[in-house]
């Protein structure tokens, strides 16, 4: 599945939440953390709930809900209400959690069992935003219930007291590592969020940007944002049309024995054959 554009939506805002799938997003994520206060907890969970448990909330992306830090077994309480004669919990539209501000592996690993304990299996996706959450991308990323490292320069820049700059070279380094963890665990990588959501231009420069390092796609905080994420996430037609000259090269080549084979002049090795197939995956999950 695509996961080029991930857009936030507060918890305590119904009405946002259930406009949400009309972004084109590829994934939906109701947050209960960041984007609701305190003291509104209480009404977002319920609110929360109340989306995912619609009947008629049948969206065409991929329904997450990011828990918060200090009450993740609440959030789900909350979420999962009555349960079926069967202990699940089939009605209820979850496809994914995301762990804010994830430092180990166990954190992973806690959640992916209160998950199973109320009926439920989603994915994980684990957002690593701290020093010690960099750090130990690598071990974060092999958790088995790991489907997706995130990573988040605002939270981490903060908590090590860097200075944001345009440029971003004071997080270069823990983007970089968030993103080889990531393939290492071959797991997808979601880059972190571009602030100005009125800057429609810097924030495509950011994505492409981002696409380069490796990531698989970026968080959004504001509808307008991911219209140009998912586009710099596709392939373009002379991308595609490339990657299949490529490829069927690649296929006449091993029915006839051969080993090395050229595109239009150019030698085409291993890894030029990996690109291929990536922007082939890539055109095929952003076709939904």
């Amino acid at each position: 599945m695509a996961r080029r554009s991930l857009l936030f939506s507060p918890g305590d805002r119904p009405e946002l939440m259930r406009k949400a799938p009309a972004t084109d997003a590829d994934v939906i994520c109701f947050d209960l953390e960041d984007a609701v206060a305190p003291d509104r907890k209480a009404e977002a969970r319920e609110s929360v709930r109340a989306v995912l448990a619609d009947p008629d909330f049948e969206p065409d992306a991929e329904v997450c809900v990011r828990l918060t830090v200090t009450e993740p077994a609440a959030d789900l309480d909350a979420l999962v209400g009555e349960r079926s004669e069967t202990g699940h919990r089939d009605d209820l539209r979850l496809d994914a959690v995301m762990l804010p501000k994830v430092e180990d592996p166990d954190r992973v690993d806690r959640a992916a069992a209160l998950c199973a304990d109320r009926g439920l299996e989603p994915a994980v996706f684990a957002l690593v935003e701290t020093a010690a959450g960099v750090l130990s991308a690598e071990s974060i990323a092999a958790a088995p219930a790991t489907d997706a490292l995130v990573f988040g320069a605002e939270d981490l820049a903060a908590d090590v007291g860097a200075t944001r700059t345009d440029e971003g070279t004071e997080v270069l380094y823990a983007r970089e590592h968030v993103v080889l963890a990531a393939g290492a665990a071959d797991v997808d990588a979601i880059d972190t969020v571009y602030t100005d959501f009125s800057d429609a231009d810097g924030l495509r420069e950011e994505a492409e940007f981002a696409l380069t390092l490796g990531y698989d796609g970026k968080l959004a905080i504001h509808p307008a944002q991911v219209d140009p994420i998912n586009a710099a996430f596709t392939p373009g037609p002379e991308e595609i049309e490339w990657a299949e000259k490529v490829l069927a090269a690649r296929d006449a080549a091993d029915r006839e024995g051969r080993g090395v084979f050229q595109v239009d002049g150019e030698m085409i090795d291993a890894p030029l054959i990996a690109q291929a197939e990536r922007i082939a995956e890539r055109a095929a999950a952003s076709d939904r």
